[in-house]
């Protein structure tokens, strides 16, 4: 549990001052805005640039990733589901499918995995499929879905590749595939440019509760504890019975399994939510809510199964 707690540490950490610079008013009434914009126009792709130029990619054809990949699909099919039927807009329903199914694989993802399960490679798989696949498809949907967007053809196909988060990470994935060295003059500025992004994401979440309702208390708390469910229960339980009942992992990868999708719905995802202006409380009080459940969650994952 000292790996568990020592990532929620950290993150509660940087949470807290930008709470407190928010208190102070130290960034003014934007500060807030702007951290989120460069976190997610420039932070964020180059953080994912550099991880995934280094990344092994043999990890995608997994049985693991399959079943992550399977969880994740049914928790988020089951949120649009519901979006669908109270005739929900695709703002809000697509971030509350994300806040459903996306996991922190990153900044509390990686200590979880060294300390709780002993390996951080066992968190690549995820991070590969998160951005590889769940996040292009989700920002070109919020893209094409804003008020004014071009809706030709063309415009659908070519959304994810006007993104920059997404660029970043088909940029890494290409250097990773190719072998390509890229010389240390380009590489430092862009690794020291993507150390802001999590920082960036955490300081303008904890900006964003200054003055903000308690969680479950705000008139999204219907739609919150839904999400907070689908994600810190419902994932985990079904990647469980997958890995369980139909693809007889052994135990030690049946664990990394199920840790790995108990994981908390990302900061990035509020960033995500604010840079496209849609379902911003929801974003918030999912990601501070999945977060906070977490800890008991993985602790009686690790007793259960570890």
């Amino acid at each position: 549990m000292s790996g568990v707690l020592t990532g929620f540490t950290v993150i509660g950490a940087i949470i807290a001052v930008g709470y407190l610079v928010a208190w102070r008013g130290s960034l003014g009434e934007h500060g807030q805005e702007v951290l989120s914009r460069l976190a997610f126009s420039v932070g964020t792709p180059a953080l994912l640039f550099t991880t995934l130029a280094r990344a092994d990619l043999s990890v995608i054809a997994s049985l693991p990733l399959l079943i992550t990949a399977l969880s994740t699909f049914v928790v988020a099919g089951l949120f649009v589901a519901v979006g669908v039927i109270r005739g929900w807009d695709v703002g809000r329903t697509t971030i509350g499918a994300l806040c459903s199914s996306y996991v922190n694989s990153g900044n509390l993802g990686i200590p979880i995995a060294v300390y709780v399960l002993g390996d951080a490679s066992l968190v690549a798989p995820v991070l590969l499929l998160q951005q590889l696949v769940i996040t292009p498809v989700a920002l070109a949907v919020l893209d094409l879905s804003r008020p004014g967007a071009r809706t030709s053809w063309t415009a659908r196909i070519t959304a994810p590749f006007r993104n920059p988060v997404v660029l970043g990470s088909l940029g890494g994935v290409a250097v990773a595939a190719t072998g390509l060295h890229v010389p240390d003059a380009v590489y430092d500025p862009i690794n020291l440019l993507g150390g802001m992004a999590v920082p960036g994401v955490l300081l303008a979440f904890g900006i964003s509760l200054r003055g903000a309702s308690l969680p479950g208390r705000s008139p999204e708390k219907r739609v919150v504890f839904l999400t907070v469910a689908l994600k810190s229960v419902v994932q985990p339980l079904v990647a469980w019975v997958l890995g369980h009942f139909a693809f007889g992992l052994g135990q030690a990868e049946l664990f990394a399994v199920v840790v790995t999708s108990a994981l908390p719905a990302a900061q990035n995802l509020f960033t995500y939510a604010a840079r496209y202006e849609t379902s911003l409380v929801l974003a918030r009080e999912s990601v501070l809510l999945s977060t906070i459940l977490a800890v008991p969650g993985i602790g009686v994952i690790a007793a259960l199964l570890g």
